[in-house]
């Protein structure tokens, strides 16, 4: 088990590598460094000159990549073109909003999924079974941003007046209150339910028809039929044998959605005006500030790919005979 995970991880460092030379590259042809910069009233010529030479920008590009990577390995991601705010506590401030916003809509998403799936599969063609199919393809093919709107109109409108409210049961913009200082967590968890709520109804049906399906898959296969046979309780059959590698193919899934968070929910953070990743994104690219995108991107593919590592590892988990693979 160990020597498979430490394949893994020596596997992901050149993964890695060529991933910061693709994203530098990318980021380097599409944005001028100095763009930002360059519109501002303020900056002069000689400042421009010499920002071109902290950043590197007079030397080649092997150079400007060896000085960026060794920057940002170290921890200094640089500091707004626009701002000059230093990017790394703004990016840091971003991400756990979206790693809190994002995990616990994963989390709701993945209990709730498993949940429907394997009841779904275990009560085959049930009236549950219909109806939860049906509202899956609902879930599925109803856009973020409409059903955004529609949560924002009802709870921040409707609901408000129908019940005589002075402020909405659940907010719809921000992360607390205005005004408001320290942390609260009533307060907080009222800001967060409708943006989960609106990532989840996609996440959890495609949870729950992943689970039903591989669940099918497994529970007309030969070792359930001998656990069977050996007397163990159906409950026993269920959760540690059929479920355990009824799991893997939803991991799959749940490692490309939890590594993808940290590139932001940009659609919601946006209606809800969540200070995430999403909206930190689309506020640096709009003001095309090249050290600000430069290290998100970084940051979002780093998630990506060490989620995937975590899949690979739990692959090993569940199923035995993938270590030894």
């Amino acid at each position: 088990m160990y020597r498979y995970i430490i394949r893994r991880l020596i596997f992901a460092i050149p993964i890695l590598l060529i991933s910061s030379v693709l994203v530098f590259a990318v980021v380097r042809s599409t944005f001028d460094p100095l763009g930002g910069a360059a519109i501002n009233p303020r900056v002069s010529k000689a400042d421009i000159i010499r920002v071109k030479h902290e950043l590197g920008l007079d030397k080649s590009p092997v150079q400007q990549y060896w000085t960026w990577l060794t920057k940002f390995l170290r921890g200094n991601w640089g500091s707004s073109l626009l701002s000059d705010r230093p990017v790394y506590p703004d990016i840091q401030s971003a991400l756990v909003n979206t790693i809190v916003l994002g995990g616990i809509a994963t989390a709701f998403s993945l209990l709730v999924g498993v949940g429907i799936g394997v009841y779904s599969a275990l009560r085959q063609y049930s009236w549950f079974d219909h109806f939860s199919t049906s509202v899956a393809f609902l879930g599925l093919s109803m856009p973020n941003f409409w059903f955004a709107l529609l949560l924002q109109i009802f709870f921040g409108v409707y609901l408000t007046k129908w019940l005589h409210l002075t402020s909405p049961i659940f907010y719809t913009a921000g992360l607390s209150q205005p005004g408001s200082s320290g942390f609260n967590l009533i307060d907080r968890a009222r800001h967060l339910v409708l943006p989960m709520l609106v990532l989840s109804v996609q996440i959890i049906a495609v949870y729950s028809r992943y689970m039903r399906a591989s669940m099918l898959e497994v529970l007309h296969s030969d070792y359930l039929r001998t656990a069977r046979a050996k007397g163990l309780k159906e409950s026993r059959v269920i959760v540690r044998h059929a479920m355990r590698n009824a799991l893997i193919p939803l991991t799959t899934q749940v490692a490309i959605d939890v590594g993808a968070i940290a590139g932001g929910l940009i659609i919601t953070e946006a209606i809800f005006e969540y200070p995430g990743m999403g909206r930190y994104f689309v506020d640096a690219l709009f003001r095309g500030d090249y050290q600000q995108i430069l290290p998100w991107m970084m940051v979002a593919v780093f998630f990506v790919i060490i989620f995937n590592l975590a899949a690979d590892i739990l692959y090993a988990v569940l199923d035995p005979r993938i270590r030894y693979a």
